[in-house]
């Protein structure tokens, strides 16, 4: 799988997209409709995928639905487990805790994890933000700790890490 990345809007958000067999999936299309347009011209997107609906994650959402149509997949249609879109094979996992639906997309295939606001580089996403709880968040956290060390994560913000160096050096872990 093929990940790139554009970063966008004031917040500085990670917009990912992702690639298999000429396949794609747009991750958090935040502000930025212009920048994302183009990111994504020409390309056979099959689905977007949400971590959560904070703003600078889904700004540029209704605007690229209205104009191609594209299925959406967030928390509140989905079920944890498994998910099949075109050629990509996703694990589903709920880690409320920033947000009542902060969700992840595991590639188990690839090593890849998708983590939006739940898990940066040696950080978590706040808590003390509407919705945010910290002992939903401490969950969550046991959840992935679960996860295998050389899963590379992506986050909403900041570069990518992987879940055995957060296991080491993230002070929340």
């Amino acid at each position: 799988m093929k990940i790139e990345k554009i970063v966008i809007g004031a917040y500085q958000e990670n917009c990912y997209l992702l690639e298999t067999n000429n396949k794609y999936l747009l991750v958090d299309p935040g502000e930025g409709l212009d920048k994302i347009l183009e990111f994504i011209n020409g390309k056979d997107i099959v689905g977007i995928l949400i971590t959560h609906g904070h703003n600078d994650h889904i700004a540029s959402l209704d605007e690229i639905v209205n104009k191609f149509n594209y299925p959406v997949y967030r928390y509140d249609n989905l079920k944890e487990g498994r998910l099949v879109i075109g050629p990509f094979n996703i694990e589903v996992i709920f880690v409320s805790g920033h947000t009542p639906d902060s969700v992840c997309y595991y590639f188990r295939g690839e090593k890849v994890m998708m983590t939006g606001d739940f898990l940066f580089k040696e950080s978590i996403g706040r808590c003390d933000l509407e919705g945010g709880n910290f002992t939903i968040m401490k969950e969550s956290i046991n959840k992935i700790k679960k996860y295998d060390d050389d899963i590379t994560i992506y986050p909403g913000h900041g570069d990518k890490s992987t879940l055995g160096y957060e296991k080491k050096y993230n002070y929340y872990f």
